[in-house]
């Protein structure tokens, strides 16, 4: 069985944008409505003022790192920053259908669609050779991860670790993290989070 996606009311417009329009007016919107401007926003955010402004603007887009601190200031996650199909009418996501988050040389690939009060999140993270995250990130929660195929070198605090092809790793979101890919070939790593953060 097939769905069809209904817009929710007065996102109409957000739909016929690029990923990175409907982004800047999404992120414009959660700033507006949590009260903040674009300096104590970016101050929260620990990004500059004209940055959060371009990315309004559609005129820049952020890296998975500053998605997430934008995210973590506005005490909300990626997800609801981002365009993304709507709640699945059931609980298949089929290969080829699933929502693909871009954001400089990584792409998250949905597995599990947000969901309000959601504790799950996963993602198939696919990492071009030679990119990096963007820094170390931390926050509440736990993640676990699979390496699909690829070479990554993962940093946990100041520890680096190699993980390959049937490797498998375990952290406390609350330990710095972060990933690059160190191989000649994209990598691919299946990552849950819970609570979901991206």
């Amino acid at each position: 069985m097939t769905s069809k996606r209904i817009p929710a009311p007065g996102t109409e417009q957000l739909e016929k944008k690029s990923p990175t329009a409907s982004l800047g007016l999404r992120l414009r919107h959660a700033r507006l409505v949590a009260g903040l401007t674009l300096l104590q926003l970016a101050q929260k955010a620990a990004c500059s003022e004209s940055l959060i402004s371009k990315i309004e603007r559609g005129s820049a887009t952020p890296s998975l790192a500053m998605l997430h601190r934008l995210a973590m200031a506005l005490e909300t996650n990626i997800s609801s920053l981002m365009s993304e199909d709507g709640p699945a009418t059931g609980p298949i996501l089929r290969k080829g259908e699933r929502p693909v988050i871009k954001a400089g040389g990584i792409s998250l690939e949905r597995l599990v669609l947000p969901t309000r009060g959601g504790l799950l999140q996963a993602n198939i993270h696919i990492v071009a050779p030679g990119t990096a995250s963007d820094g170390q990130i931390e926050h509440a929660g736990e993640e676990v991860g699979y390496v699909l195929e690829g070479t990554l070198e993962l940093r946990l605090g100041d520890q680096c670790y190699t993980v390959g092809p049937g490797d498998a790793f375990t952290f406390p979101s609350s330990l710095p993290h972060g990933y690059s890919n160190i191989g000649k070939d994209v990598a691919r790593v299946l990552w849950v989070n819970s609570p979901a953060t991206f």
